[in-house]
């Protein structure tokens, strides 16, 4: 295929018709696809079915040291399921609370207890004229709606390959006491499925922040959700790199099993440092007397161990990979000697980050739309659901059956094609500046490896 950065306005006059063709032979299918959220599909949830089996009216609900887990008490979470849950997390027992099912549940109540009470005797930050968050962008969207909501100043942070701009994020929590936080998938990230480099994570728990009651909210989400049992990412432990750097109370570190077994009914987790940890049990005391620790009999007597939620997980990848690798294969077909986006190949997760050409993006998802594919809404990667470029999709591959997510994927690159080419069309001189940029030439342009050309037009 031609570079569309190569065509001239006839030729792409001649594409933007042809990819509206099979648009509208694709609108005549009156689809109905979700691609909206990062949602286990039912074949994920099925092998959790046996979790509902190992306890009945009939069993055994005591724990080893002779908690009964049908009564109350037990704050922080049995034992049995915090050591398969520390094991994941790859912290000790002491330092984390079991909660309910969702950790997002969690990091809204961490930051409505700041609000209102402070952090570790701080002012707490409803009486402060202004606070700030930094938010590394692309990101998780209800992660910005969490701060959103509370009214607290969202700050963009360029993501990288290697994690956030640190250089910027060092500056600026250096210099502004007004910022308390930052927001931070640090594993196979949400969208574009990055791992923070060994040096980002150093460079974090390093941070001097101006503020004393700063805090690193480090969603672990996808810290076992690998995609090949080859080649995985492999993340330096957060808070044992705080203490060794003077830093033991910087990060609330966050993980779930809502994506291991059942998104409804899974086991949230929050590991911190002691200091931390007392803090957030002074709320918790009057919060609640426990959460539910039959769920995490559950959990423990379903996995019994690490190993068992490891062998859990190479079933999880089993059924994910061919979906990430479709998808991968179909952009790479549809797409990749074109020069109009870019994409991210993840080794885990739950997304494919894209990017399409400036001001496309809102037009694609749109397009998607119209024609029965439903996908996140574009700009939801970034704080308040502006992105400046108009250019990031969040593509989430996890839900959809197989056979209908060929369909959507193909669809998704006819819905860029066309947009793409009716952007350049309606812009002549983007595709020369885009040429420049990309240090395209006649004779070279279209043999421009692929990696280097996603690199290139991702910055």
């Amino acid at each position: 295929m031609k570079s569309y950065l190569e065509m001239t306005r006839e030729e792409l006059k001649a594409e933007e018709e042809k990819m509206r063709k099979e648009y509208r032979r694709y609108q005549k299918m009156e689809l109905n696809l979700d691609m909206s959220r990062g949602k286990p599909c039912r074949e994920q949830l099925d092998l959790s079915m046996a979790i509902m089996d190992v306890l009945s009216s009939s069993s055994d609900m005591y724990c080893e040291d002779g908690t009964d887990c049908r009564n109350y008490g037990v704050l922080d979470g049995i034992a049995e399921c915090k050591e398969i849950i520390s094991d994941m997390m790859e912290n000790h027992p002491d330092n984390i609370i079991l909660y309910g099912n969702s950790s997002l549940n969690v990091m809204y109540d961490t930051v409505s207890r700041a609000m209102t009470h402070g952090i570790m005797g701080s002012t707490p930050w409803c009486k402060l004229d202004k606070v700030k968050f930094l938010c590394p962008s692309p990101g998780y969207d209800r992660h910005f709606a969490i701060t959103e909501y509370f009214g607290i100043e969202m700050i963009p942070v360029p993501m990288t390959p290697t994690g956030p701009d640190m250089d910027m994020v060092e500056k600026l929590v250096s210099e502004d006491e007004a910022i308390k936080g930052i927001w931070c998938v640090p594993k196979y990230s949400n969208p574009q499925g990055y791992s923070y480099s060994d040096l980002t994570v150093r460079r974090f728990a390093r941070l001097k922040p101006k503020a004393r009651d700063f805090r690193i909210f480090w969603d672990n989400a996808y810290g076992v959700h690998h995609l090949y049992d080859d080649h995985q990412d492999h993340l330096i432990e957060i808070l044992a790199e705080c203490k060794r750097a003077g830093n033991p109370d910087l990060v609330y570190k966050f993980a779930s099993t809502s994506k291991i077994t059942f998104p409804g009914s899974g086991v949230a987790a929050l590991a911190s440092s002691p200091n931390n940890l007392e803090d957030i049990r002074a709320q918790m005391r009057i919060q609640t007397i426990g959460h539910d620790k039959v769920n995490q009999l559950r959990h423990y007597r379903f996995f019994k161990d690490i190993h068992g939620l490891m062998v859990h997980m190479t079933k999880h990848a089993y059924i994910l990979r061919p979906k990430f690798e479709l998808v991968e294969q179909t952009l790479e077909k549809n797409l990749g000697e074109l020069h109009i986006a870019s994409w991210t190949k993840p080794n885990g997760g739950y997304f494919i980050g894209f990017d399409t050409l400036p001001g496309c993006a809102k037009e694609v998802v749109s397009a998607c739309k119209r024609a029965g594919v439903k996908m996140t809404k574009a700009g939801a990667t970034w704080p308040y659901g502006k992105d400046p470029m108009d250019t990031n999709i969040r593509i989430a591959p996890t839900y959809p059956p197989l056979e209908d997510l060929a369909v959507a994927a193909d669809l998704f690159t006819v819905c860029v094609r066309m947009i793409s080419a009716q952007k350049l069309l309606d812009n002549p001189g983007l595709q020369k500046q885009l040429r420049e940029d990309l240090g395209l030439n006649e004779a070279a342009a279209v043999e421009e490896p692929v990696e280097t050309r996603v690199h290139t037009l991702a910055d």
